[in-house]
């Protein structure tokens, strides 16, 4: 089906393969996630020296683990040896090392190779170069970032400048003491859905007032169409009669003391490229993680944040909770029932973007241009 002219108030999106093609989705994982930095786990959950967690990052398996320096270390999950996957859990602790399940090759949490079978005999193996690979991290706000590029971007450019976009200052999002929260409650989405599907859903707010009628009674200006991230600076302010960001409007828990009051009582959002979502209120902050498995499978983790004297208390956060899982349900169920329509002749083509969509195209632009090299 070939695709008509579009009138002038209409944009094209992405034609339909884009988000069902295996070899599309494995030049992204190439050139984007593989690439880019990568928000990978919560800091606090490598709460000790050799606690660690797995996660796959493009096409490979990272391992991100505390060190004895109680620094934050990541290494490609693969033995230098023969080429064992050498955690097979996505999170555990060791005591001193990481040995591989197949033949015992282990690993200090510095990544050197510290003892394996017969290695006394072998006095020619240097045991940093056949260590495991190093992967480059980085933290901000409370999370560990990764980059399996030799040289990576500039994280100032690329992830805090992505906040600094979006809010106008560096230090509005600093006030909100993202890294020194604590998780009040985690929820992990299997997503039969492609990931873009899912960061132009959250870039948009056409479809709140169809499918949110939670999230449009506490910010009603959603209703209109327009997201939080319409404009620079921009947060969408809370309904009048509306105490708290919560299901049903009721006042939350104690207010992050350092959020501005041109902060308070406002919705801000953020998305970080190719793989965050970060949304700010004046109690707490939700982060979503995006794991790309497959064209049409993705793992959303979402962690919702409070001060720790709230978490530490054992406050009651299920009203704040469930107002934004009902949003993430809703939209990816929105995303599920798109998923199959993308390898349908009637979208071969692509479909369209209304103006208020816009940033959406521009999203189609950056990533056409990450493919092209």
């Amino acid at each position: 089906m070939t695709a008509p002219e579009l009138p002038k108030s209409l944009i094209p999106t992405l034609p339909g393969p884009s988000y069902t093609d295996p070899a599309i989705f494995a030049l992204e994982q190439e050139r984007i996630f593989e690439q880019m930095w990568f928000c990978a786990v919560r800091a606090s959950d490598l709460d000790k020296p050799g606690s660690f967690r797995t996660v796959q990052v493009g096409r490979e398996s990272v391992l991100v683990t505390r060190a004895r320096d109680d620094s934050v270390k990541a290494y490609l999950n693969i033995c230098r040896h023969r080429g064992a996957r050498l955690c097979t859990e996505e999170s555990g602790e060791v005591k001193r090392a990481f040995q591989c399940p197949y033949h015992a090759w282990t690993y200090g949490l510095d990544g050197k190779l510290v003892a394996a079978p017969n290695l006394t005999g072998m006095p020619d193996v240097d045991r940093t170069t056949y260590g495991l690979v190093p992967v480059h991290v980085r933290e901000w706000l409370g999370y560990a970032w990764v980059c399996l590029a030799d040289e990576p971007p500039s994280f100032e450019t690329d992830v805090i400048g992505a906040a600094t976009e979006r809010l106008g200052t560096p230090e509005a999002i600093g006030r909100y003491q993202t890294e020194s929260l604590a998780v009040g409650r985690r929820i992990r989405y299997e997503v039969r859905a492609n990931w873009k599907l899912i960061i132009e859903n959250f870039m948009e707010c056409y479809h709140c007032a169809t499918i949110h009628p939670e999230l449009t009674e506490v910010l009603p200006e959603f209703a209109g169409g327009y997201a939080a991230q319409y404009y620079v600076g921009h947060g969408a302010e809370f309904a009048g009669d509306a105490e708290g960001f919560t299901v049903d409007g009721s006042p939350g828990v104690d207010r992050i003391p350092t959020v501005s009051e041109d902060q308070d009582r406002r919705y801000y959002a953020i998305t970080v490229k190719p793989q965050v979502f970060i949304n700010l209120v004046p109690d707490h902050v939700i982060v979503h993680r995006m794991y790309p498995l497959a064209a049409d499978h993705t793992v959303v983790e979402c962690d919702w944040l409070f001060l720790k004297e709230v978490v530490d208390a054992g406050r009651d956060l299920s009203r704040s909770v469930e107002l934004f899982h009902r949003v993430n349900v809703q939209d990816f169920d929105a995303c599920e029932r798109c998923q199959p329509a993308m390898d349908s002749r009637a979208y071969r083509a692509g479909g369209v973007l209304v103006p208020s969509e816009h940033h959406i195209g521009a999203f189609h632009t950056w990533v056409t241009d990450r493919l092209r090299g």
